[in-house]
Formats: C-alpha cells, sequence, structure tokens
C-alpha cells in the first residue's frame, strides 16, 4: 500500500466548502490526498453518490478494504462513465480525499488502470478501445453524430408542436453539467462544463449546482430564499437543522424545484391527453399534472410531489401546486405544508431550451414571494430510473471488518 499525505493551499481551501456544499454534509477533508494500489472488487452505481470498493494488500499480504465515494449515476453515464469500464478484479491505483472520521472510506479524485488509461473524477470521457477511453475536456456531445463509446449523439430535430397544437415539450431534458475546473475535484471553481476547457482552477465560482432557488445570508444580515427572506421561525428551524435531516440522505426527494436541477440529472416529460407527467432522474420522483382541471381537491394525501394542475397560457405551461409534506426548500431552510408553487414552462423552439420561472410563497417559513428560474436542453443521455442507496453515514472501517 502506498499512502502520501500532502497539504493544499490558497484557492483548494475556499473551495473545498464549496465541494462539500455540492456533494453533501460529508467528512472527507479535501485538503489532503493518499494513495492505494490493490484489487477492484465492487461497484455500486446509484444515487445519490457511487460507490467504487477496493482491497488492499501488506507486506505481510493482510488485505484491508476500502471505500471511495464518486458522482451519482447519472452524472457519471453523461459524463461516459460505464460499469463494464470497471472490470471487477482487476488491480488499480486509487487517488484521493480522505474522511477526517472513517479511515477505510475516501472521496475520489483520480483512479488509475492497469492498461495505462485514468479517469478523474469530473472526467469527460469517450471510449477507445477495450476497457480504454479518451478525455474529453468539454460536452461529449461535441464529439459530433457518433454514438462512441455510448455517449449520446447531439440532440436531433424534432418538432416543436404536437399535433394539437401546444408546444412539444416531451421528451428528456437535463441541465447542463456543473463541474470542478480541476477534474480531479481536489480544488477551483465550480464551472458549467461548456467553460471547463478554458476554466483555471483558481477562478471564482462560475456556475451553481442548480437546485431550485438560492439560499444565503450577507455578512451580519437575515437568511433568504430566492430572495425573500426568512421568517423568524424558518430561521429558528434552520438553525436546528442537523446532516442527517437532509432527505437525500434517506433517499427522498427534496422537493419539486430543488431536484429538477440538482446535480444534474437527465428528467422526462410525457405530454397525454389529460394530463403531463414528469419524472425526476434525481430521486425517481414522479409528478402528475392534471391538465383537464383548474382546482385543486378538498381532500389530497399531501406528498413531496403535492397536486398539481396545468394549463397552456399561449405557449407556456403554467403549473399550479399545493398539498406538499413539510420538508426543506434548500438546506437548511425549511418549508411547510403551506408552501405553493406556481411553475411557468416555456420552450424556445431556436434553442430547444427549456426554461422554468417560479413563484414560491410560504406563510410559515416565508416573509415574501420567492423567485426564479432555470434552464434544462434535451438530454445527453435517456432518462434512467436509478437505484438509491445513500451511504453517507456508514462507518466503513467497522462494516468491513464484519464481512
Amino acid at each position: 500500500m502506498i499512502i502520501r499525505p500532502f497539504a493544499f493551499i490558497g484557492a483548494l481551501l475556499g473551495s473545498a466548502a464549496v465541494a462539500s456544499a455540492h456533494h453533501g454534509f460529508g467528512t472527507f477533508d479535501l485538503t489532503k490526498s493518499v494513495t492505494y494500489t490493490g484489487k477492484l472488487t465492487r461497484l455500486e452505481f446509484i444515487n445519490p453518490h457511487s460507490w467504487l470498493y477496493f482491497e488492499v494488500a501488506d507486506a505481510n499480504g493482510k488485505l484491508t478494504k476500502y471505500r471511495c465515494e464518486m458522482r451519482s449515476a447519472h452524472t457519471l453515464r453523461r459524463s461516459g462513465w460505464k460499469e463494464e469500464l470497471f472490470p471487477i478484479g482487476q488491480t488499480v491505483t486509487v487517488e484521493a480525499a480522505p474522511d477526517r472520521a472513517d479511515p477505510q472510506s475516501c472521496y475520489l479524485n483520480t483512479i488509475r488502470f492497469a492498461n495505462g488509461t485514468h479517469m478523474d473524477r469530473y472526467g469527460q470521457y469517450v471510449a477507445t478501445g477495450t476497457n480504454k477511453v479518451e478525455e474529453v475536456r468539454g460536452p461529449l456531445a461535441r464529439r459530433g453524430g457518433a454514438n462512441t463509446g455510448g455517449v449520446a449523439p447531439a440532440a436531433q430535430p424534432r418538432a416543436a408542436r404536437r399535433a394539437t397544437g401546444e408546444p412539444n415539450i416531451s421528451g428528456d431534458w437535463a441541465p447542463e453539467q456543473v463541474v470542478m475546473a480541476d477534474p480531479r475535484g481536489r480544488g477551483g471553481a465550480l464551472v458549467p462544463l461548456s467553460a471547463v476547457a478554458t476554466a483555471k482552477p483558481a477562478e471564482p465560482r462560475a456556475g451553481g449546482a442548480g437546485g431550485g432557488g438560492g439560499r444565503g445570508r450577507g455578512p451580519g444580515g437575515p437568511r433568504t430564499y430566492a430572495g425573500t427572506e426568512v421568517t423568524p421561525a424558518g430561521e429558528e428551524a434552520a438553525a436546528k437543522f442537523m446532516p442527517q435531516d437532509n432527505p437525500r440522505f434517506k433517499c427522498q426527494t427534496t422537493n419539486i424545484l430543488f431536484d429538477w436541477t440538482f446535480d444534474g440529472p437527465v428528467n422526462r416529460i410525457q405530454q397525454n391527453r389529460d394530463n403531463i407527467v414528469i419524472f425526476y432522474g434525481q430521486l425517481n420522483l414522479r409528478r402528475t399534472i392534471h391538465t383537464n382541471t383548474k382546482t385543486h381537491p378538498a381532500n389530497v394525501t399531501p406528498s413531496r410531489a403535492g397536486h398539481s394542475y396545468g394549463y397552456w397560457e399561449g405557449d407556456v405551461l403554467v403549473v399550479d401546486t399545493t398539498n406538499f409534506l413539510p420538508g426543506f426548500l434548500n438546506f437548511p431552510i425549511p418549508h411547510s405544508d403551506k408552501l405553493h408553487v406556481v411553475e411557468r414552462f416555456s420552450l424556445d423552439a431556436q434553442t430547444m431550451k427549456l426554461t422554468r420561472s417560479y413563484m414560491v410563497e410560504d406563510p410559515v417559513y416565508l416573509k415574501g414571494q420567492g423567485k426564479g428560474q432555470d434552464v434544462v436542453e434535451p438530454a445527453d443521455q435517456p432518462y434512467t430510473r436509478d437505484a438509491c442507496k445513500e451511504q453517507q453515514f456508514v462507518d466503513y472501517s467497522k462494516e468491513a471488518s464484519s464481512r
């Protein structure tokens, strides 16, 4: 086993907080690095984080089991990562950030294979042969029409309208990926994938991870969400927030705003005669938007999707949603069962970009109306219903020893 600790300074110290916010409330120390050489034993392509398992033999032949956290299954596929690129049993070298609390868990930076190829955490890849890949600095679809290595080609022309006249928003959609300027994930800004070729690791953050509205607090100022202040009750609840309260760590959807774009999911819209169904790729949420009514029924069982009705205002789909279970808007800001969301979906037939603007109000936790918008494009991979198994709080040093 080879272990080489070292410290990163300067810009990385600031970026570690960004990476932690993007990937969850982990205990990884992104200012340090460890290197292991061992045998690959298992791979889990799952959401919200995938995991790589391997074992390392010391000089006396004693085996120690390790695991490394990777990005979500849907973002890995969008980046050209495929399970067949990781043959179980082969020797690999893993460069990673260690976990402060669990000595046998880590945060993958780079994996190196016996055939000389390697893959960085945020790298984009196309297959060039059996278990071999080539890195692409930027969106994979730019490589032309060939479906190389399982990567989807550029979006094909599609009808802008359905036979019934309304805009054609059916199909698979995804936000532009946001990645670290340093493909290893060791530091630097989070930037849109289209800008990564010219981004420098030390540049200020140029993009966000999405997620339906921002949260923030100026120096000494009030906490806000989507441009409106949080109520005293919201401040009190936010102060009590614990990482384990995050629904993602229970494989539950956060809310209809957050999960539409957070972490680059591929979503699907299906237009039917009396409804529109939206399938969220993040954690398999399914929403039904009823288009044959403009009211919410008196008795609706609350859910994370809520109850939605929709109608067309010209070429804009307006969706009104209520009847939510209490949850979170964006951590640590909660929402109550009084949450009310109005979304407006509009399609640009020239660019094929689908913009969603939204209004959100919650008299319990928000002082006024919050507003925002996000954009998705025809997806570069098909919608897939992925398994979810969050293991962020598993102490693998104890679990591995029991196997």
